[in-house]
């Protein structure tokens, strides 16, 4: 497998869209970098049929470009199976795997073909994800599976776990104002010590971008990496914050060096290599990624 791609904001396409097939050959938004086209819950029963045929005439269009990530969110295993006979499937580069858990991932994988690497991305989204015990044997049983290098991340399916609790998010608070903040620290916990990064939920208020801004700035501050986005407009703003502050970029790479000291100052903070590392990888590869900040607030691809 090739590294994991680090992916930003990934955009939800429905399936229904009229110009799926424009989106996913990137003749349209050719900005974005990475889609999910979405045959599950952005697909009602009656759409389906609609949603695969346009699928299905997208796939053909498509070609391999790189850097450009593309996505199909299947509804269940059988989904992915019709999806996976398409012409042009090949183009893709993974599934998102709704409702994932224990009894049905290895139904899920034992679909795909071991010449061709797609990722997965299993969405966490079942009344499982409120039970610790339930996701730390969750964990473990991926951090074994021998399929566990195709995992790009899993994904925090937040509409679907506020509707477990009767709710929707309220306007003007983020993901982390309501019961939600607790479980995404868990699921942190739980996950990224297994060595899996974790994607965050989406932001379905459009037009409140400062609530957004604060969503992502508490996503980073939980260890998440990378955030679903339902419209085009909210690619940019969650991207921007993604940029890395030239301090951290600094400190990063004196951490990485071979030489750097066990411990030593830095901008008035103390860096430490035996606890930094981490820390200091991901910040230079977001680096890399999303570009960073300078101190008077420019910012640099």
């Amino acid at each position: 497998m090739i590294e994991k791609p680090l992916l930003g904001a990934s955009l939800y396409v429905p399936a229904t869209h009229p110009d799926v097939g424009a989106i996913a050959a990137g003749e349209k938004l050719a900005a974005l970098q990475s889609i999910i086209f979405c045959l599950e819950d952005a697909v009602s029963d009656a759409e389906f049929p609609r949603a695969f045929e346009n699928m299905r005439a997208a796939l053909r269009r498509l070609r391999r470009r790189e850097g450009f990530w593309r996505f199909v969110r299947v509804r269940h295993p059988e989904n992915m199976a019709m999806v996976l006979r398409l012409e042009g499937v090949e183009a893709l580069d993974g599934f998102v795997l709704p409702k994932a858990t224990q009894r049905n991932m290895d139904d899920y994988m034992r679909l795909l073909p071991a010449d061709m690497p797609y990722w997965v991305m299993p969405t966490l989204e079942t009344r499982e994800v409120f039970q610790d015990v339930a996701m730390h044997a969750f964990a473990a049983y991926l951090e074994g599976a021998p399929w566990r290098q195709r995992i790009a991340c899993l994904r925090i399916g937040g509409n679907d776990l506020l509707a477990l609790l009767h709710m929707r998010r309220p306007r003007g608070r983020t993901a982390y104002e309501t019961p939600l903040g607790s479980v995404i620290a868990r699921l942190a916990g739980a996950f990224i010590p297994a060595g899996f990064a974790l994607s965050a939920p989406v932001f379905e208020h459009l037009e409140d971008v400062q609530t957004l801004r604060r969503e992502v700035q508490a996503d980073l501050a939980h260890g998440l990496s990378g955030k679903s986005a339902v419209h085009p407009q909210q690619v940019a703003h969650i991207e921007r914050l993604y940029r890395v502050p030239h301090a951290d970029i600094e400190a990063a790479q004196r951490i990485v060096c071979a030489d750097a000291p066990g411990v030593f100052a830095l901008h008035r903070s103390m860096c430490e290599p035996a606890t930094h590392r981490a820390w200091a990888v991901t910040v230079l590869a977001a680096a890399r990624r999303f570009g960073c900040v300078e101190p008077h607030g420019t910012q640099h691809e």
